[in-house]
């Protein structure tokens, strides 16, 4: 082992991502919550079905309960685990769209007050707008362009 090449003790854990963690936790919790409510539910659904019965067949009424619950979590926990993960999975997108088109109006806002971030971003819309059909020669080129910033509103920066 070569003693002279040291490693920083920080380098040899890897530390762990919140994406890795949370997505799996978060999904497990709700699924959890989901199986609970939805065995509630239907205990009491039960419930309110064997009231009368329940009067003169105490154990019998009690056992009904503890089969139904039993049955329900049996029954319930692919579906409110398949829930749990869509809805994630759908709040995950929307969050992540919420996040981009923030993150685009703070580039735009920085864009206003900085000529030069403004022409960047004019070349990369050029870029990404002919991408299709690139322009042969400059003419066409700054029709486009201007046709562009016309449609857009930015003639005013």
């Amino acid at each position: 082992m070569n003693s002279t090449v040291s490693k920083s003790p920080l380098g040899q854990v890897p530390a762990p991502t919140a994406q890795a963690v949370a997505p799996a936790t978060s999904a497990k919790a709700l699924s959890t919550l989901l199986l609970a409510a939805g065995v509630a539910a239907l205990v009491v659904i039960t419930d309110q079905m064997i009231d009368n019965w329940a009067e003169t067949h105490v154990l019998a009424s009690w056992l009904a309960l503890w089969a139904v619950a039993v049955l329900a979590i049996g029954a319930l926990r692919g579906v409110t685990r398949l829930l749990a993960q869509n809805l994630m999975a759908g709040l995950d997108s929307w969050s992540a769209h919420v996040a981009h088109r923030r993150a685009d109006q703070r580039l735009w806002a920085m864009a206003q007050n900085d000529s030069r971030m403004m022409r960047d971003l004019q070349t990369a819309m050029d870029r990404a707008d002919d991408e299709d059909t690139p322009a042969q020669d400059i003419n066409v080129l700054m029709s486009r362009r201007a046709a562009r910033i016309v449609k857009s509103g930015m003639h005013y920066v």
